[in-house]
């Protein structure tokens, strides 16, 4: 992934009804839902929730399959991965007492304090 890659899922991300419907997504997978059941829970019109989905889309954290005359949005797993692999990689450069759990961080002050 290139730092414009992730700078464009990251930027997807910054909305507060894309990070919503990400996370309704990412709870929902490996199901397809449609704009409309997506819709569920926000109060925006139908084409502001199709340009979010699109960005999302576009950013490659989401997938779109059209189905008869409606579009059915799931989780694009790889591009998540991608975007979080990116972000721990070269970002965080892996440091498990950055993205670690509370142990792995625990152990990696631990060496710290050692050397």
């Amino acid at each position: 992934m290139t730092a414009r890659d992730a700078v464009s899922g990251f930027a997807a991300l910054s909305h507060p009804v894309r990070l919503a419907l990400f996370r309704t997504l990412c709870d929902q997978a490996p199901q397809r839902a449609s704009a409309g059941e997506l819709a569920h829970g926000f109060d925006i019109p139908p084409s502001t929730m199709t340009g979010h989905l699109q960005t999302l889309e576009r950013a490659g954290l989401i997938k779109a399959e059209r189905r008869s005359r409606f579009m059915l949005y799931s989780l694009n797993p790889e591009g998540t991965r991608r975007l979080v692999r990116y972000f721990v990689d070269e970002c965080c450069h892996g440091r498990p007492e950055l993205t670690g759990t509370d142990e792995e961080a625990a152990a990696a002050a631990a060496l710290m304090e050692a050397s």
